[in-house]
């Protein structure tokens, strides 16, 4: 029993401030295997809850994300006092060569303290539909502590510095609701009957399964345009994602619906006059 607790505190590396022996190594170890194993049941835990529906999935990964930087920060202070490393002595020593680090690494602070901005206020979540200001639509995939993960309706992964997330104008389209409200536009001819194609665009809304019943789709009568009757089809949905492919699905089924009923969609037409001159 002695030589084994000679074996534990047998100093590997010893100075004045630093001392580290294998009982510490066991400790720092042990602390790692038990921060992963409690890290995976804090995971699993959010997991049921997001399963169970008593916490969005967005929120549940944002929380997580916050939980897990503050626990590992806490231990790895922990390791570096137990083996004699005192942090306030650490950052007093170390302050001017931190003035210049933190000057050529400044972005990236910045991206850090954006991505904690992000986790604690929460407007933003995993799943968000957003918009940003070069007109790029995607889902959030993932928000980190530097960079978010964005993927396209083209499935390109777009890995973004979160300070652009935060400083840039974002249009989230899942913030307030599930339902979000799209429209598509047509335009039809000055001949056409205007309470039938009301009539055909709504049934052709409402026919279709992935537009919410929720609330009631409507029609807008627009505009006397240069060549048509302009008008739009206002309808939400849960698909913000995929809703291009709804739009397409609408276009579809209207152009069926007005060619079966013989309501023309007009195109520009120009008259010319020739105007000749006699000599």
């Amino acid at each position: 029993m002695k030589s084994f607790n000679q074996f534990l505190n047998y100093p590997i590396i010893s100075s004045k401030t630093i001392s580290i022996s294998p009982y510490h190594l066991l400790i720092i170890i042990a602390l790692l295997f038990t921060t992963i194993i409690t890290l995976r049941i804090v995971k699993k835990v959010f997991k049921r809850l997001t399963e169970e529906k008593k916490m969005d999935q967005g929120s549940g990964a944002s929380i997580y994300q916050i939980v897990k930087y503050i626990i590992w920060v806490s231990v790895i202070a922990f390791s570096l006092e137990t083996i004699g490393i005192h942090l306030t002595l650490l950052i007093a020593s170390s302050a001017a060569l931190l003035v210049g680090f933190g000057l050529g690494i400044q972005q990236i602070f910045h991206d850090i303290a954006s991505g904690i901005i992000l986790l604690f206020e929460r407007n933003l979540l995993v799943n968000d539909i957003i918009e940003l200001e070069n007109e790029i639509i995607g889902k959030v995939s993932e928000i980190g502590l530097r960079t978010s993960k964005i993927v396209t309706r083209d499935n390109i992964i777009m890995i973004i510095p979160n300070s652009k997330l935060i400083s840039d104008n974002v249009i989230n389209w899942s913030h307030n609701e599930e339902i979000t409200r799209f429209y598509v536009e047509i335009g039809v001819a000055y001949s056409s009957n205007v309470e039938l194609v009301e009539k055909i665009l709504l049934e052709v809304a409402n026919n279709h399964a992935e537009i919410s019943k929720r609330r009631n789709a409507f029609v807008n009568f627009r505009n006397f345009g240069d060549s048509s009757l302009d008008f739009r089809l206002y309808f939400w949905t849960k698909k913000n994602f995929r809703v291009e492919f709804i739009k397409s699905d609408l276009r579809f089924g209207i152009n069926k619906a007005f060619a079966k009923n013989n309501i023309s969609i007009p195109f520009p037409q120009r008259d010319i006059h020739i105007k000749s001159e006699t000599l």
